[in-house]
């Protein structure tokens, strides 16, 4: 019996070697969390794999083809699926969020980049980087300002974004940068276009001091999380500690202000910004 073909990379290849997984693991009679316990890996992950909502990684490649008898299969395909614009710590979620239903993020240090502006964006590359060529900020902030244009679409995915107060008295390329930034994020707001609250710095400690957090829902995959700190980043596929990071996601929305006093404080800070005062 013939193999599989290898994929063409002009289409989606992660979709289509998940496609091509699932038939592998159905023909060997498994189920995902058979497969899972073979490859070293949860049955979630998978699942995602084969909805073509994760990266699937090389080591992970080679062990799905020992073990579905496969020909080199996944490993020949697993490079043109794991092409990338975005740096490779950041590459997976990237790609993902892009394919979510619903996206519920935290953000205590800076505006998300969903959320970013141009010109937001590129300050926040060049203090990453401050010795990078000017071209290779230019693509950084390319590839960021592209990830925002999901919201074009008027609905989808659902974007409910808390944002610690300290990200916005950051100020970011400058009063002016700031004061656009804030000014995009409440015509978001007042559109209906994403949910947004901001966590004020006088409730105190929270559950989420530890870093920013981002969950993503999806149509046919389980839920994912996504924990971020410095240059590098975590996606959490575990049930059990996605329904707590959910947890932790509610408990912040309970201690943030409504969206009406969020809208006014963010409408209020930008106007501090554009006209020179002090937030």
């Amino acid at each position: 019996m013939a193999g599989p073909k290898d994929l063409d990379p002009s289409s989606s290849p992660r979709a289509l070697l998940g496609a091509e997984l699932r038939h592998a693991r159905e023909r060997k009679g498994l189920s995902q969390a058979e497969l899972g316990q073979l490859v070293f890996v949860s049955g979630s992950y998978i699942g995602q794999l084969e909805a073509g909502t994760r990266r699937m990684q090389p080591d992970h490649s080679r062990l799905l083809d020992e073990v579905l008898e496969t020909n080199g299969f996944f490993m020949r395909n697993c490079k043109a699926a794991a092409k990338s614009k975005y740096e490779a710590y950041f590459a997976d979620v990237a790609e993902t969020e892009a394919q979510a239903t619903a996206i519920r993020q935290y953000a205590p240090l800076l505006i998300p980049g969903l959320l970013q502006t141009p010109a937001y964006a590129w300050a926040v590359n060049r203090a990453y980087d401050p010795t990078a060529p000017e071209e290779t900020i230019a693509e950084w902030t390319e590839g960021r300002i592209e990830r925002t244009r999901l919201l074009d679409h008027p609905t989808k995915p659902m974007l409910w974004a808390v944002l610690d107060e300290a990200a916005l008295l950051r100020e970011t390329g400058g009063r002016a940068v700031m004061a656009e930034a804030l000014r995009h994020i409440a015509g978001l707001s007042r559109r209906n276009r994403a949910i947004v609250q901001v966590l004020p710095l006088s409730s105190g400690a929270h559950a989420a001091m530890g870093g920013a957090l981002k969950l993503m829902e999806f149509e046919d995959a389980p839920q994912l999380a996504y924990l971020e700190s410095v240059r590098t980043g975590q996606m959490e596929d575990n049930p059990a500690t996605v329904t707590q990071l959910r947890f932790l996601f509610d408990l912040l929305v309970a201690s943030a202000l409504s969206q009406e006093k969020s809208l006014a404080l963010i409408q209020g800070l930008a106007e501090d910004y554009a006209h020179e005062e002090h937030p």
